[in-house]
């Protein structure tokens, strides 16, 4: 048994290079490696008070922040909780699994979810999702349910133009955002944009362990809360955003080692500036869409989503025939300790097209020589378990980074 663990190189420190959990920086786990704080008074309670500030500012909003201990799935049921009455109707135009999966949330909560499915490949169609709010001339359409990055499909949707149809259509459904796979990873203006609620988690762009969901919200948002015949105890955004007592932020006990890694990780995000995280992620992303194309000139190797604009920077989603997208994945992580991520979502259950679909994670603290050891490790096994491939795809990354690189 030792002698044939040691024929593998997966000795050292693992890549998780899966859409999240992301890689956590070292500065993040230090921070949460510690005693248990006093939860009443001192350096906790001042440290809270500073964090939803500076939230707001990579949300790029104005306006008000809860924090909830929870994951995404948290936060959608949080916004939904406080925006919507059982039997009202939403609008959720999807393009991947996660939208689905908000909408079954909004049902789980008694509203009435309206699909527009555009598949998992494709963004959005404005003017069908505008027929519809033209068409709800009673405006029973409460909310529309906006999925900026689809983590399943890797398609980033454009918040802006959804703002503007119903600002064109003068109707006054709320405009929700998921950002869970994009915020501090792909560029989002929640006021810019005219977004009413906006909801993400810990875990991705924001370099922390899952544990934290985020629900920014304005005053049409506050209205509409306030116009609620009940909202839970827990849920309810208005004592979190402006507490009376500090127990209030988290509806009890604080999320003592979580609030500690988190201000770490916005202190980063910070320091590096919003503008340049975007464009460290974009210029990342295209040295992977760069590879990824050449690999795809001599075999199956294809990305998922074929229009650079629609495509997040901060997941990308991938296909290869079955069952080599598990193959790939199964061999990289046992032979060189890079874990890449499962097809979630692509393919139904029991259907073999699943076993072919794989996901490159690429967000929060990764840079060059990261992302040019994950695609050596995916070239690594594509040759050694034989899978047809094109050639030149490291070379065709490195001359991303390379010309990004002479440009400063």
């Amino acid at each position: 048994m030792a002698g044939k663990q040691a024929r593998t190189l997966a000795q050292g420190r693992s890549y998780l290079a899966i859409p999240g959990p992301s890689v956590m920086p070292d500065a993040v786990l230090r921070a949460m490696h510690r005693a248990s704080p006093n939860i009443y008074n001192g350096e906790l309670v001042e440290m809270t008070h500073g964090l939803i500030p500076d939230l707001c500012k990579v949300a790029r909003t104005r306006h008000q922040a809860a924090i909830y201990i929870g994951n995404g799935h948290a936060a959608w049921e949080a916004a939904l909780s406080n925006t919507v009455a059982p039997g009202e109707t939403v609008l959720v135009p999807a393009s991947g699994r996660f939208a689905m999966g908000w909408a079954e949330m909004a049902e789980g909560i008694g509203a009435q979810a309206r699909i527009l499915d555009f598949g998992r490949t494709n963004g959005w169609d404005i003017a069908r999702i505008a027929d519809v709010l033209h068409a709800d001339t009673a405006h029973q359409i409460k909310a529309v349910l906006a999925v900026h990055v689809d983590t399943s499909s890797s398609i980033r949707n454009d918040i802006r133009a959804l703002r503007a149809v119903l600002d064109e259509l003068d109707h006054p459904a709320l405009l929700m955002a998921d950002c869970i796979a994009s915020m501090g990873c792909d560029r989002f203006e929640m006021d810019a944009w005219g977004v009413d609620v906006a909801v993400t988690a810990s875990q991705k762009g924001l370099m922390v362990p899952p544990g934290l969901g985020f629900v920014f919200f304005n005053p049409k948002a506050e209205d509409r809360r306030r116009s609620l015949p009940r909202v839970s105890r827990y849920w309810d955004w208005a004592p979190r955003a402006n507490p009376e007592a500090y127990f209030q932020y988290f509806a009890g006990t604080a999320p003592t080692h979580h609030l500690y890694g988190l201000r770490v990780a916005l202190d980063m995000i910070l320091e590096e500036g919003m503008e340049h995280v975007w464009a460290r992620h974009a210029v990342l992303a295209q040295a992977i869409w760069a590879a990824s194309e050449a690999w795809g000139q001599g075999g199956s190797f294809a990305l998922n989503v074929s229009r650079p604009e629609l495509r997040s920077h901060a997941v990308t989603a991938l296909k290869l025939d079955s069952p080599d997208g598990t193959r790939l994945r199964s061999w990289v992580e046992r032979h060189l300790g890079l874990t890449l991520g499962i097809g979630l979502g692509m393919a139904s259950d029991g259907d073999p097209a699943g076993d072919g679909v794989f996901r490159f994670g690429h967000m929060g603290h990764v840079n060059g020589q990261m992302i040019m050891g994950l695609l050596g490790g995916v070239q690594t096994g594509l040759t050694a378990l034989d899978i047809p491939h094109g050639g030149g795809a490291i070379e065709a990354a490195a001359r991303v980074l390379a010309q990004h690189d002479s440009t400063d």
